[in-house]
């Protein structure tokens, strides 16, 4: 028996009757582009997240640039973000024009480094790019003011800072829902929040080509829309987010419980994270990976080359050492499996086969 990585089927499959009816629904009214099921999410989106708007995008990248564009970040600026993420992040940045200056992680946590950012944000720094990185969020309280802060909430639907949703907490946040996020759809998909109306309003001229009527055209713009089909399976998944969430924690403390602080670091909880990927870190990593795929169970090392090494990025000017504890993190984390509906079973398989990893590498 193989035990995935992330199994996004068992936590649809209780309600397929119902998608395949909304699914239908969608088809019979043979409207698929901005009619009303994506209207009914952004409304719904944007009352679960505390935000007075909500725009609807083709995906997470396009959410990025489109509000990276709305907020008229370009050529000669720069964006302050961790090197330490998915490629989008750094991306989208450049995509505008403008210049990703990579900033050290917090080992604890593997989110942005508050006193390191500060030191690195300057005249031409025009915002700062906070991932809420595998669900935890990102210490924006404890970031520098002085800039506009956005918040890349790719992986962190439901999340929460001080009794604030993630996504509420900048002066804009952008949502991914490719499969395995914790609010997911059917394919790609994406989302801007926002409770800055200059900002939405832009986005919404944005995404249609810079028009709002089809007539004229006020901007250079994109072509990056959420469909409704796949508003349609959002707004079933939203009112189970919170109840997936909850699982995920609870298979994230069942971690801890079964033993597997014993053989590894554990991420430390927090009441908002939401455990989008369970990541653990170890000087073992590469030994855990091989024992867990040689017993059949899928696992991942994300970001295995950090932003600021990247070759599309070697103009920059760095270098190896750069972020000593953004290329340690690259080198011994490693995401276990974790889902909303893991099984205990699943869970003891888990940790058995990363106690038989580290003890061939005591053994050595």
């Amino acid at each position: 028996m193989t035990i995935p990585h992330v199994d996004v089927k068992a936590q649809y499959a209780p309600l397929l009757e119902d998608l395949k009816e909304r699914l239908a629904s969608v088809l019979e009214s043979g409207r698929f582009i901005l009619g009303p099921e994506v209207s009914a999410f952004e409304a719904e989106a944007a009352a679960y997240l505390g935000t007075r708007e909500t725009i609807g995008v083709a995906n997470g990248t396009d959410a990025l640039v489109l509000v990276l564009d709305a907020l008229g970040i370009g050529p000669g600026d720069e964006v302050a973000c961790p090197a330490f993420t998915f490629y989008a992040t750094a991306e989208a940045v450049a995509r505008v024009g403008a210049t990703p200056v990579f900033c050290e992680i917090d080992p604890a946590t593997l989110n942005l480094d508050p006193a390191d950012v500060a030191e690195r944000v300057g005249e031409r720094t025009k915002a700062i790019l906070a991932v809420h990185l595998f669900g935890r969020p990102a210490p924006l309280d404890e970031l520098p003011d002085s800039v506009p802060l956005l918040e890349d909430a790719a992986q962190a639907f439901g999340a929460s800072l001080s009794g604030r949703r993630a996504g509420s907490l900048g002066v804009a946040a952008t949502f991914s829902f490719f499969p395995t996020k914790n609010l997911f759809g059917l394919g790609d998909g994406g989302l801007v929040a926002t409770s800055n109306d200059l900002v939405a309003e832009r986005v919404r001229l944005l995404r249609f080509h810079g028009s709002r009527d089809k007539e004229r055209f006020d901007a250079v713009g994109y072509n990056s829309r959420l469909d409704e089909l796949q508003a349609a399976a959002l707004r079933l998944f939203l009112g189970h987010v919170d109840r997936w969430n909850a699982a995920r924690r609870e298979a994230a403390a069942r971690y801890a419980e079964l033993g597997l602080g014993e053989l590894c670091e554990l991420p430390d909880d927090e009441p908002g994270h939401v455990y989008h990927m369970y990541v653990v870190r170890s000087p073992d990593r590469d030994r855990i990976v091989d024992a867990l795929r040689a017993a059949g169970i899928g696992c991942a090392a994300y970001y295995t080359t950090p932003l600021h090494l990247q070759p599309v990025f070697a103009s920059l000017g760095y270098e190896e050492g750069a972020l000593p504890e953004t290329e340690r993190a690259s080198r011994e984390t490693v995401a276990l499996p974790l889902w909303a509906g893991i099984g205990v079973e699943q869970q003891e398989r888990v940790v058995e086969a990363v106690r038989s990893a580290v003890s061939v590498g005591s053994a050595t």
